[in-house]
């Protein structure tokens, strides 16, 4: 069976080879995504908090392309540029998703793109 790829017109495109988001069969995988500002292509200002409401906009916007919502996600993974940022995102991202949670990994990374200060990939069903 051929992969199937999604991806929404109000988001730039992948800086990169890689797709917004697969289809997994039973689950959608999504890339992660940065608070990267669909309109200038640029990260937004105004650090983590502003970032992270970004960038769930920006996955909320990729789940809709395939016909999914935040309550479908199952997983998420979320990077960090410092774990010092870890209760400001954490703030942002427990408003944005309902409860149960999904079930989540956190991790300090040493880079991200376009200097971002967080980045989240989730899986949904």
């Amino acid at each position: 069976m051929p992969r199937k790829a999604f991806t929404s017109d109000k988001l730039p495109p992948p800086a990169g080879p890689f797709s917004q988001a697969i289809d997994g069969g039973a689950l959608l995988f999504l890339s992660g995504q940065v608070g990267q500002d669909p309109a200038t292509g640029k990260l937004v200002s105004g650090g983590v908090a502003a970032e992270t409401e970004q960038l769930l906009d920006n996955i909320a916007t990729v789940l809709a392309a395939a016909g999914k919502t935040m309550d479908d996600v199952v997983r998420a993974g979320v990077f960090l540029a410092d774990m010092a940022d870890f209760a400001v995102m954490n703030a942002v991202y427990e408003r944005r998703f309902a409860t149960p949670y999904p079930a989540r990994t956190c991790v300090q990374a040493a880079a991200l793109p376009l200097g971002a200060r967080v980045e989240i990939d989730v899986v949904a069903r």
